[in-house]
């Protein structure tokens, strides 16, 4: 682990192997077992590097976060083939893109180490009004394990360019990109400024969050885990950010039956990340008028995706994160089977060429589905799709907002008055109107009702999540 600049054991000496999903037999690495001892000494650093970094003249945060761009830059191969075999995902459809993404993610937030500014008000010649904004202090950021550069992307340079310090946890399924980052982020950084601990989330994760010296904690994960950590860190009254689960809705008007939405379909399913996303468009609404012509023309685009070994350019899909979290997905699947009047318009664990000892698993796509069967309502995070047939505007929001989830969604219309219009009444955090893809650097990312609180990836992110403001107020005669 990084703790104060020096590479360091588990207090107690204990470790926690490192099993790639590719081969379940297979130890990649074995990472410290930290505990709530190497919490505290992890909080500690980052206490004692936060006067100096966060004192620092903006030009000079400025500077370290584009060395690291820099750094980073050249390595973007090396960190996709270790996240392929780190998560799972595909290096070609997921791993390299979530590398590259971390490099623009430095440069654009090091673009923005200028805008952690106050305002002044207009008080007359007698007095001068004027606020500052100032970093929180130290951030804990507790990563998940799907796409852990992705996610630290979201936190890490825009926590850092504000002036705070960092402990980041990382999952103990996927630790190794983080740890690889953390050591080209620490040639850059003074001593302390940035710490990473690797351990279970009950043990050193729970010990970040209860730390009296965490200013704040920016959680990413479940919201059954995530509730637990906004309870455990509202006792203390520390800063708090939430990105939770999603059960995103996909809506596709009658007017949009074409092969180019078709496209946008499959990129909203997240698919090529095996399901495993929180804003997978994963209850899919099809207008009753084109329901059979569009699943027709989706089935044959996902029968043409290529589940296989995530090191290699030609897969499409890669693997399940470990044995636990593919038996929770062929569970949601046989109680999504068992319910009465489900159809199956694809089944593609017959023709899989892979498998043990890896967790593979093909994507599935069920139909005829209601709204509130356990598959339409609750995440399950592997490649299901559930359609849903739909007929009037009315119908189909109140259908995609009868969800206690709401992350993402996607709306699919030629008709752009009706597209903004749904778009406008989803409740949503994220709402893309006929495109389906990821992320993009600076937007404002974040959920509402229980995917989350706070936002992340963009300036006001930054500010709202990494700063706070003092008013100071000077008498001037």
């Amino acid at each position: 682990m990084l703790v104060g600049g020096q590479w360091v054991a588990a207090a107690a000496g204990e470790t926690i192997d490192v099993i790639t999903p590719l081969d379940r037999f297979r130890v990649l690495a074995r990472t410290p077992r930290g505990r709530a001892e190497d919490a505290d000494r992890a909080v500690r650093a980052a206490r004692e590097a936060f006067p100096g970094w966060a004192a620092l003249p903006f030009t000079q945060r400025q500077r370290a976060l584009l060395r690291i761009a820099d750094d980073l830059e050249p390595l973007v191969e090396d960190l996709a083939r270790l996240t392929a075999v780190d998560t799972g995902n595909a290096i070609r459809t997921q791993a390299r893109p979530e590398a590259q993404l971390l490099v623009t993610a430095f440069r654009f937030f090091a673009g923005l180490a200028g805008e952690v500014k106050g305002v002044s008000l207009p008080t007359g010649d007698e007095a001068l009004s004027y606020t500052r904004r100032l970093p929180l202090g130290v951030v804990a950021g507790i990563l998940p394990w799907n796409s852990p550069l992705m996610i630290a992307a979201f936190k890490l340079p825009a926590a850092l360019v504000s002036g705070n310090t960092v402990v980041l946890k990382a999952a103990e399924d996927a630790p190794l990109t983080i740890l690889e980052l953390a050591e080209v982020c620490q040639r850059h950084l003074p001593d302390g400024v940035l710490n990473v601990v690797t351990g279970y989330g009950r043990e050193v994760g729970e010990a970040l969050v209860v730390h009296e010296g965490v200013d704040k904690v920016s959680f990413t994960g479940s919201t059954a885990t995530g509730s637990g950590v906004a309870s455990r860190a509202g006792e203390r009254l520390a800063h708090v950010s939430l990105e939770l689960g999603g059960k995103s809705p996909c809506i596709v008007f009658p007017d949009s039956d074409t092969d180019a939405v078709v496209e946008q379909v499959l990129l909203a399913t997240r698919f090529a990340r095996q399901g495993q996303s929180c804003t997978s468009g994963s209850r899919l609404f099809l207008h009753e008028d084109i329901h059979d012509s569009f699943l027709e023309r989706l089935v044959a685009r996902v029968s043409q995706l290529r589940v296989g070994d995530p090191r290699d350019e030609g897969s499409d899909i890669g693997c399940i994160i470990n044995e636990r979290q593919w038996q929770r997905v062929q569970g949601y699947i046989e109680d999504g089977l068992a319910q009465e009047g489900v159809q199956v318009a694809y089944d593609g664990r017959p023709a899989l060429t892979v498998g043990e000892p890896g967790f593979y698993h093909a994507p599935m796509i069920l139909t005829q589905v209601s709204n509130d069967w356990r598959i339409a309502r609750e995440e399950i995070f592997g490649p299901v799709l559930s359609v849903i047939r739909w007929r009037e505007e009315e119908e189909v929001v109140a259908m995609a907002n009868d969800s206690h989830y709401g992350l993402a969604a996607f709306v699919f219309s030629r008709d752009v008055g009706a597209a903004l219009r749904t778009a406008h009444r989803v409740e949503s955090g994220w709402v893309q109107v006929n495109q389906g893809g990821g992320q993009q650097v600076g937007q404002s990312y974040g959920g509402m009702k229980a995917s989350g609180q706070g936002r992340e990836f963009s300036l006001e992110g930054m500010l709202e999540g990494f700063t706070q403001i003092q008013q100071v107020n000077v008498r001037l005669v």
